[in-house]
């Protein structure tokens, strides 16, 4: 897999490099926004880590301008922990956002589970019908959700229309960050994309029916002022 790390900071850099580089990863750098344009043209990673507050070209109008051509992952590290600039970041067309100073485990997490949301072929293909969350098996196409081992059903969960178009947005983007505004209207539509409590309800309810403890949540996690993500591999956040 080829990273692209796209800093000005020289140290944090080199840091990124080396880290990644020891874990087999192919690295490639740039240190501006225009070069990050360039290196991410030419280059052809499989995923970008940006910085923001680069040089010359803007992280944002890199954003943009690489999602022009590419749906390359683009994950955010920035110091800027504004939560409107992340949204920012995110409606502009990155798909995570790191805050710095992160742990590198973290951020190696977040590469592998960007590394699992690209796809399940060369060609990003992420439409597979059967998913896991823990020892469940979802079937996307036949709408069901059973026990693993449980070939007659019987133990089957049962969902709402409207669990499943949540459930089925969360399993087409493993790891992502979906925000609030995104999923409300991706399932209520764009008049009720304000409508918080709509998606806490629908969320919290997902959580009852298919998270091994609903209250300590570790496939649907909470992004405190952002939304959620699903975690294939299960994680720890607020149960808000």
């Amino acid at each position: 897999m080829r990273i692209l790390v796209a800093d000005d900071d020289a140290q944090l850099q080199r840091a990124l490099r080396i880290t990644l580089a020891a874990r087999g990863y192919e690295v490639l750098t740039a240190h501006d926004g225009a070069e990050a344009i360039d290196v991410a043209a030419n280059g052809h990673p499989d995923l970008v880590l940006l910085d923001l507050g680069m040089p010359n070209v803007d992280g944002l109008d890199v954003i943009r301008a690489v999602r022009a051509w590419s749906k390359v992952p683009i994950v955010v590290l920035s110091g800027r922990t504004d939560s409107a600039e992340k949204v920012e970041a995110l409606d502009a067309g990155a798909d995570d956002y790191v805050t710095k100073p992160f742990a590198m485990d973290e951020l190696l997490a977040r590469i592998r589970a960007r590394a699992r949301a690209a796809g399940t072929d060369a060609s990003g293909d992420t439409d597979a019908s059967t998913h896991r969350i823990g020892d469940l098996v979802v079937d996307l196409a036949a709408k069901t959700v059973r026990r693993d081992g449980d070939a007659r059903g019987a133990a089957s969960v049962r969902l709402t229309p409207t669990e499943w178009r949540l459930l089925e947005l969360f399993l087409r983007n493993p790891g992502k960050l979906l925000t609030r505004q995104m999923l409300l209207s991706d399932v209520w539509g764009p008049y009720h994309a304000n409508d918080a409590g709509y998606l806490r309800l629908y969320v919290a309810q997902l959580r009852r029916k298919l998270e091994p403890v609903p209250g300590e949540p570790r496939f649907f996690l909470n992004e405190p002022g952002l939304g959620y993500r699903f975690e294939p591999d299960g994680g720890t956040a607020a149960p808000v």
